[in-house]
């Protein structure tokens, strides 16, 4: 656990030294090179600078021992950090979605849009190249370690690139094509901000639904019920409940046996399927197995 938590602090600390460095660059860039697009890209990256700061403290706490408050741990402080990123990418988003509407309707009203600058387009590309790097290295950890917040945190990483490809474009059309074509900066913008909040949203999604102790999907709960039967003097498996626990699963199931079976034979059966099941799903897996003989009603 403490190296898992190592990873992922050292991949935000570095995610954030660069979120830092571009959000002060490409708002000065947008600023200075009269770029909505480019400043729209900055304040993206300012929201990944908080969502950097979401994950360390979140995965700091879901990296915590079970204690008497917490009998099943921490995990769910890792599930509420992603959603929490989730919700700064819908709410920078939205933001930023207003902000591009209200310069089209500007432009459509006769109101002159500025041509984006040179230094507009040069942090763009700077953009593009830093966040492609850094959402690459944040999802590997990720993907290592199987933390939903810290891959939600990576594609909040690729979102900004993303944006960072849409702004390049955007200002590279209106610094190319003159000043009839200027409108094209906000409209990528706003390109930029459906494509964030779409991101968000889909994020969220599975967040929000463990928090709700929904079930495990429905192919993962069949093969618990297929090891449970594997093993010998199970005669069946009912009353099953499972849920997620940050990235742990947690599974309650009743199993019948035989009447005449001694305890001890039955609670090694019950012992059998837990250590089966945790090799299918993890050590971390909390696993409680009530055992009812075949002669009891249900």
């Amino acid at each position: 656990m403490a190296d898992r938590q190592r990873k992922i602090r050292n991949i935000t600390l570095w995610g954030s030294f660069v979120n830092v460095l571009l959000t002060a660059g490409k708002i000065s860039a947008g600023v200075l090179g009269k770029s909505a697009a480019m400043v729209a890209d900055g304040i993206h990256s300012l929201s990944d600078l908080m969502s950097d700061i979401v994950v360390l403290i979140f995965t700091r706490v879901a990296s915590k021992d079970k204690d008497k408050d917490h009998p099943f741990g921490h995990g769910k402080f890792e599930t509420m950090g992603t959603l929490i990123v989730s919700v700064l990418l819908i709410i920078a988003g939205g933001n930023l979605l207003s902000g591009g509407v209200k310069s089209i309707l500007a432009f459509i009203r006769g109101e002159a849009i500025p041509r984006p600058g040179l230094i507009a387009l040069a942090a763009a590309a700077v953009s593009v190249a830093a966040k492609e790097a850094l959402f690459r290295a944040t999802i590997a950890v990720a993907d290592e370690v199987d933390s939903p917040v810290t891959r939600a945190n990576a594609w909040h990483h690729r979102s900004d690139a993303l944006s960072s490809v849409a702004a390049l474009l955007g200002i590279g059309g209106a610094f190319l094509l003159g000043d009839k074509w200027t409108v094209l900066d906000p409209l990528v913008s706003c390109g930029i901000s459906i494509a964030i909040i779409v991101f968000g949203v889909r994020m969220s999604q599975p967040a929000f639904s463990e928090l709700l102790e929904s079930s495990l999907p429905e192919e993962v709960e069949d093969g618990i019920v297929k090891t449970a039967l594997s093993v010998e003097g199970v005669k069946d498996i009912h009353n099953l409940k499972t849920r997620k626990n940050g990235t742990a699963y947690i599974i309650e199931a009743h199993i019948v046996v035989d009447p005449q079976m001694s305890v001890f034979e039955a609670h090694e059966i019950a012992t059998r399927i837990e250590d089966l099941l945790r090799e299918e799903y993890g050590k971390d897996t909390q696993i409680s197995i009530h055992v009812e003989p075949s002669a009891a009603s249900r």
